[in-house]
């Protein structure tokens, strides 16, 4: 893999990530979200700082496991054909108010510092397959992010696709992370 940090910095930043307020998200799945990864004039190396505190109350209320599972498949639509993400990290996430900001940060192609490993703990993850496909289990209900990445063979840039969903106990999901 050729950005294992990066991989690993995306299961952080989405460590309970938020793009609605509490109470108002929607009971569908929104459209996915991608942004690329890379360098572009005027960025710069490092991580932007946390401006919000973790809310530990807000957790607390969390489950950090469940009856749910979550399948689909990561890939990539380009000019050449599809490319499918083998052997890349999924991560799930539940939206919260704490990383609010990590989620903008994240969409516009930034990262922000880890986040706190309180947060990472409810954070669920595993990896593709060699044709794209995921399958996670014992997800608690609620609202969460799934998201994942990969290269782009056309830029070379890693690209990173954001998808919400919402699990009642016990439902199979499946969710298309593409682009």
């Amino acid at each position: 893999m050729r950005y294992p940090i990066l991989t690993a910095l995306l299961g952080l930043i989405l460590t309970g990530c938020q793009m609605l307020p509490p109470g108002g998200a929607p009971q569908r799945e929104g459209p996915a979200e991608v942004i690329d990864i890379g360098e572009s004039k005027g960025q710069t190396r490092g991580r932007v700082p946390r401006q919000v505190a973790f809310p530990a109350e807000e957790y607390a209320a969390l489950e950090k496991v469940g009856s749910a599972a979550l399948s689909g498949r990561l890939t990539l639509d380009t000019t050449s054909g599809k490319v499918v993400g083998a052997g890349e990290t999924i991560s799930v996430a539940p939206v919260t108010t704490y990383s609010a900001e990590a989620a903008e940060q994240a969409l516009a192609g930034r990262a922000v510092e880890p986040a706190d490993p309180r947060a990472r703990a409810y954070t669920h993850t595993t990896r593709t397959d060699a044709n794209g496909h995921f399958l996670l289990r014992g997800l608690p209900a609620g609202e969460f992010y799934v998201s994942g990445s990969l290269v782009d063979p056309a830029s070379g840039k890693r690209r990173v696709v954001i998808h919400q969903v919402s699990l009642a106990p016990g439902q199979h999901r499946q969710v298309q992370l593409r682009r």
